[in-house]
């Protein structure tokens, strides 16, 4: 009788676990980026002509969301923008390297699962411009080194010349997906443009892509297609690199959106 009794017991107990699961509702479905660190950084806000374009933060602000779509956590994400007083519904911080650095160090403490580094600004053969200085691709190694270590990284960089950053960054580690050669300009950031035309395809892609190297791959016909329809010339070509590491990690990253 007292085995009967401690069975009816457990069995009581494991009811009312089962019922109080229920009325707390379904867990939210965990993402393969909910422990992942994300930056996303306008580094400029001029036009090629020197006016002032919107360009670049446009492409942060919509980056950002489509990312947070894509299953990354806003909490561990952040924004920065060079004129960050004017973006008061995304509340940018204001791009700065240092400010970008500690930030990443406090975030990927606090999301270790992997990092995301994405910039968009006009460029130089000698590296991207981040709020009228250039960032060096040895900088940026630097940075990502001291912050993501060994974690899978994904490098996207918008600007003229950006594949510059590739063989300072290529690491097994390491996705890199850069606007343009090293050698040519990038299209699209003109007063009137909402967004370069990388970011414009980034945008586009990511809604039908599986997962990161799928999407490195669409943005990149998606540009040539771009350029040809407006006749943009040279081509910019835009480079991707996935080390040897992470090519069998990727694709079982999935997005969510």
């Amino acid at each position: 009788m007292r085995a009967r009794g401690l069975a009816a017991l457990v069995w009581e107990l494991i009811l009312g676990l089962a019922g109080l699961s229920t009325l707390a509702g379904p867990a939210a479905a965990a993402t393969p980026f909910d422990d992942w660190a994300a930056v996303v950084v306008a580094g400029d806000w001029h036009a090629h002509s020197g006016g002032p374009s919107e360009a670049f933060d446009n492409a942060r602000r919509d980056v950002s969301a489509a990312l947070e779509h894509a299953g990354f956590q806003a909490a561990n994400l952040r924004q920065y923008s060079v004129r960050p007083e004017r973006y008061k519904d995304t509340r940018p911080e204001k791009t700065d390297v240092q400010t970008i650095y500690d930030d990443m160090v406090q975030l990927t403490g606090k999301a270790p699962g992997g990092c995301l580094f994405y910039l968009s600004s006009h460029g130089s053969p000698d590296g991207a411009i981040v709020d009228q200085q250039i960032l060096p691709p040895g900088v940026l190694d630097a940075l990502l080194d001291k912050t993501c270590g060994a974690k899978p990284t994904v490098v996207v960089i918008s600007a003229c010349f950006s594949g510059v950053y590739v063989p300072q960054l290529a690491r097994s580690n390491r996705m890199i997906l850069t606007a343009a050669r090293p050698d040519r300009t990038s299209f699209g950031c003109g007063e009137e443009d909402k967004y370069p035309y990388f970011d414009d395809c980034f945008l586009q892609s990511i809604k039908g892509a599986h997962d990161f190297p799928g999407l490195g791959r669409t943005v990149q016909a998606c540009v040539a297609k771009k350029e040809i329809d407006t006749g943009m010339k040279p081509p910019s070509e835009p480079q991707l690199f996935i080390g040897g590491g992470l090519k069998p990690i990727l694709p079982l990253l999935a997005f969510t959106g």
